[in-house]
């Protein structure tokens, strides 16, 4: 399998001399700030999950909640979680941040800052990070890209187009695949450097055509999206997600994974299923998953030969389902 470093700035595109290629090197040549921080060692990284997310509420008028729940996953990694009171979708948001640049992933269901500003959101837990570091927040470029092309993923992007010292994904196959260099989707695999922090990223349709999968070097998270996460796995194409099932299952094999984490919950931690659209889980599964889970989901792909609903244990697999939910009378049998 081919793999390539990604860099968001080549030598020349920075002011600084061609053997100083990242802020981390050219800074810490020049005596400005502290060592840089030690992506590599002791791995994984610890952290953790809260015993409760912001889930929505009975009443939506009545919500109190901040439009966004922000956890410090650790010191170096945060995740935000959209209220389901400002979207039943709520997706997560991992932000991770290296010595040179940091990763937005899945920038949640609004649009206008007047709304929710998820910017400004984003650009508090740089600041709290560069606090901590004794670092500038003008240093630190800002990635923002996403899983896959639905709104829910990508409509905030638009709250960053006039951020300085930031770069956004493009809303098509082709700036998708361009954003990170990639020329042989979806097997290819690339690694993006944030400075000391390598993010693995390969491609993952099958949800939807355009769509990838995410592993953090550091925690050693590996971050599914919507092709796999507690709910309902809605599969549009189904060799394609067969194939990238596959996939996930032999980096799991050769690589060590602390967590498997999608973008949504949409299940109870008893395995029932919320009903589309619903605002309010107040019981909901944890985001964060198993790799033994992950196997079992495969295990079970392997028995499916038509389409249908099919519980796992942990996820429902949605085989061409795409307009239905586990709730509605449909010609499909649920298993």
């Amino acid at each position: 399998m081919d793999r390539r470093t990604f860099l968001s700035y080549n030598a020349a595109a920075l002011a600084v001399p061609a053997a100083l290629t990242t802020y981390s090197q050219a800074a810490q040549a020049a005596g400005l700030r502290p060592d840089p921080v030690d992506f590599k060692s002791d791995l994984p990284a610890p952290g953790s999950f809260p015993d409760r997310w912001i889930c929505g509420s009975e009443s939506l008028k009545d919500n109190t909640d901040p439009p966004v729940h922000v956890h410090w996953y650790n010191a170096h990694t945060a995740i935000l979680r959209q209220n389901k009171a400002y979207s039943f979708e709520a997706p997560f948001a991992p932000l991770y941040f290296g010595n040179d640049r940091v990763l937005l992933l899945d920038e949640g269901f609004t649009q206008l800052r007047t709304d929710w500003d998820l910017r400004g959101v984003v650009d508090e837990c740089i600041a709290d990070w560069c606090r901590r570091k004794g670092r500038d927040p003008a240093d630190l470029e800002l990635l923002v890209a996403f899983s896959h092309l639905h709104a829910d993923h990508y409509a905030a992007v638009n709250q960053f187009a006039d951020r300085p010292n930031t770069r956004y994904m493009g809303l098509t196959h082709e700036e998708m695949l361009g954003f990170w260099g990639m020329t042989n989707f979806p097997e290819e695999r690339v690694t993006l450097d944030l400075g000391g922090r390598d993010i693995l990223i390969w491609g993952s349709p099958g949800h939807v055509a355009s769509e990838f999968a995410y592993y953090d070097s550091y925690t050693q998270i590996l971050y599914t999206g919507d092709m796999f996460y507690r709910g309902r796995c809605y599969i549009t194409f189904w060799q394609p997600w067969f194939d990238s099932m596959t996939r996930l299952i032999e980096f799991c094999d050769n690589h060590p994974v602390s967590h498997v984490m999608g973008c949504h919950v949409e299940i109870s931690r008893t395995g029932e299923d919320y009903p589309y659209g619903l605002t309010w889980q107040p019981d909901e599964a944890p985001v964060q998953m198993t790799v033994d889970q992950l196997r079992e989901a495969y295990a079970y792909a392997q028995t499916i030969t038509e389409p249908g609903i099919y519980f796992t244990g942990t996820v429902f697999l949605c085989n061409q389902t795409r307009s239905l939910t586990t709730i509605d009378t449909n010609p499909y049998r649920y298993s």
